[in-house]
């Protein structure tokens, strides 16, 4: 007899869903945008200020702790990340903005998380 794989059951799991920005007006015809095209947002999300703004791309930047278990301390080092900017919300983003950014399919081969919400303006006020 064949032993049979035991599965996790996932019944209860409910994936995380996107909201669509209340300002954005559907003026959006991009399909790499999860809320007006084809683009699914899941997984990890992170929390980041925006250093870079370019044509369809944001680079955000955001701390994080590293336990270093030989010297029983931690270790504060800085993360990159590039993230998809959709349409609907690049005027609206600008450098030194906190954003969102969540986890979606391969967009390019550095690009793997989309803008999903602005939290706060930069220091400028913009």
């Amino acid at each position: 007899m064949k032993k049979q794989k035991k599965t996790k059951k996932t019944a209860g799991v409910k994936p995380k869903t996107v909201e669509t920005p209340q300002e954005s007006n559907g003026e959006c015809d991009g399909r790499d945008c999860p809320f007006h095209g084809n683009l699914k947002a899941r997984g990890k999300t992170f929390e980041g200020i925006v250093v870079k703004k370019l044509p369809k791309r944001l680079t955000i930047e955001f701390e994080r702790m590293n336990y270093i278990k030989k010297y029983e301390r931690y270790l504060k080092s800085r993360t990159k990340v590039h993230a998809r900017l959709p349409k609907c919300l690049e005027g609206k983003i600008n450098v030194g903005d906190t954003i969102l950014i969540q986890e979606c399919r391969p967009l390019s081969k550095i690009i793997h998380f989309v803008v999903v919400k602005k939290i706060k303006s930069g220091e400028n006020g913009k």
